[in-house]
């Protein structure tokens, strides 16, 4: 971890997550991730209260999710988040898994957007949830993961 990261979510690899490939399957990834998510949004304000207090919540636009190496049964998994971009009502945020060795094993980058939950639209996000946002780790664009904002495709050889 870095002064660029926080540290958001921690739990071990249940036996349930692992597949007939003897490692965690893709779809445990994104379970991770989309904790990762719950955990920012308790840390920024947006636990049931706060929810509740705002009738607001936080969707997700979209996601990339890029599996870096594989994780076992019982392994310990923290997962970091940076911001990359924020406004009024939206976040571009860069999650990375890491092991007990403090290697990345995946990465997701996310767009999310709150949501007023009485008019079901989007909606800036509530002034004491975003001052708390501001204080989340903020990348300049200079400073993004080589990764961050690339489309997919399949790279071919001129």
């Amino acid at each position: 971890m870095n002064d660029k990261e926080l540290d958001i979510w921690k739990s071990k690899v249940p036996a349930e997550w692992v597949d007939y490939n003897g490692h965690m399957n893709d779809a445990a990834y994104a379970t991770v991730f989309s904790s990762s998510l719950d955990a920012l949004m308790i840390h920024v304000g947006l636990d049931d209260a706060g929810r509740a207090k705002h009738d607001y919540t936080i969707f997700t636009l979209e996601t990339h999710l890029k599996y870096l190496a594989e994780a076992h049964n019982g392994q310990t998994l923290r997962v970091y988040v940076t911001l990359l971009d924020v406004d009024a009502k939206r976040m571009h945020l860069w999650f990375t898994m890491k092991n007990e060795q403090d290697e990345a094993i995946a990465t997701s980058e996310q767009m999310v957007m709150g949501m007023d939950q009485t008019a079901g639209k989007p909606a800036p996000f509530p002034q004491k949830v975003y001052e708390a946002i501001l204080e989340l780790p903020l990348l300049e664009k200079n400073q993004w993961p080589e990764a961050a904002n690339k489309p997919m495709g399949i790279r071919r050889k001129k």
